[in-house]
């Protein structure tokens, strides 16, 4: 008994600040150090930094790659913007922003990405409230079908549009419009999720809260549940822009020809032969963009959300 209460951390006097571990027996043991639930997660921390390692050291090197200042792509030449808006001697209009098959992919990413997003997310966000507020059967269907998108694999998707428009909807021809219509069906999936749980989390309290104020249901919906859903929002825009940019199968049996081919899809096409830097260059571009649209979610949440945060905690200071 003695030996379990002198493994525990002691409470200082005033109860506010735990005491220095005294040193137990039984822990100078390897046998004794391993059962000890007090220790420090060695093990713990040394996978996850081997994971995070083994995660990012190749993206590192790619990255860096597009910095080189010669055409290989495994060995580093010295630093160099060239491959992306240079004209390197190898290869003079082989850079990101020089090249005219990449700059038209790289407009052909940036345009489907922000269409879909812009799209996708307020239907997504009124398909969520919707399905909140629909009563039978029918919403469960429809939240079930929400799932299925996620199941099924993408191939099969991209497949099945591009019958679709071949066959049927033959009004919409292959490119760009193809490729609009395809990420938005099952893009729409990431915000009615998200903003569902979000919903779930909330309640309906402060809703039911502003129509007992005088408020019609329009204007509690817009003046009190949409502030609410601001994170999840925001959210949405993050995650349907990153797996639009970088989409590649969906995009590729849609295209109508070279030039609504997006960035991945050109990726695919210039590794399978020669590879050079401005591949890199690329896919530095991808992942940039990415990160880019994420800080910029936070940055916006964080100012719209810091007038609730002062509100809050004015409230929380006068009840205390």
């Amino acid at each position: 008994m003695s030996e379990t209460v002198s493994a525990r951390p002691a409470v200082g006097r005033r109860g506010d600040e735990p005491a220095p571990l005294a040193p137990s027996r039984n822990t100078r043991t390897p046998l004794g150090w391993w059962r000890n639930p007090w220790r420090r997660p060695y093990i713990l921390a040394t996978v996850t930094w081997a994971y995070l390692a083994w995660s990012l050291l190749p993206v590192l090197i790619a990255i860096g790659i597009s910095f080189s200042a010669g055409r290989s792509n495994a060995v580093w030449q010295g630093f160099s913007t060239q491959w992306w808006w240079g004209h390197p001697k190898s290869d003079p209009s082989g850079a990101l922003f020089v090249s005219p098959e990449l700059h038209a992919a790289l407009i052909q990413s940036l345009r489907l990405s922000f269409l879909t997003m812009f799209i996708a997310v307020p239907i997504g966000v009124a398909f969520a409230i919707g399905i909140s507020r629909w009563r039978g059967p029918a919403p469960a269907g429809a939240n079930f079908l929400m799932l299925f998108s996620f199941v099924i694999p993408e191939i099969i998707i991209g497949i099945s549009m591009f019958l679709f428009f071949t066959y049927l909807l033959k009004f919409v021809h292959l490119g760009t419009g193809a490729q609009l219509l395809s990420l938005v069906t099952y893009q729409v999936s990431y915000p009615v999720i998200i903003v569902r749980a979000r919903m779930l989390t909330v309640g309906r309290e402060y809703e039911e809260a502003a129509t007992d104020l005088g408020a019609s249901p329009t204007q509690a919906v817009r003046r009190v549940l949409l502030p609410l859903l601001y994170p999840a929002i925001l959210v949405s825009f993050v995650l349907v822009f990153a797996d639009t940019i970088d989409d590649f199968i969906t995009v590729r049996y849609l295209s109508g020809g070279a030039s609504t081919e997006p960035l991945s899809v050109k990726i695919y096409d210039f590794s399978r032969g020669t590879l050079t830097p401005a591949i890199n260059a690329a896919a530095t571009f991808l992942l940039f963009s990415t990160l880019v649209i994420a800080l910029l979610g936070v940055y916006l949440y964080r100012r719209i959300t810091s007038g609730q945060r002062g509100q809050a905690q004015e409230m929380s200071d006068y009840l205390t």
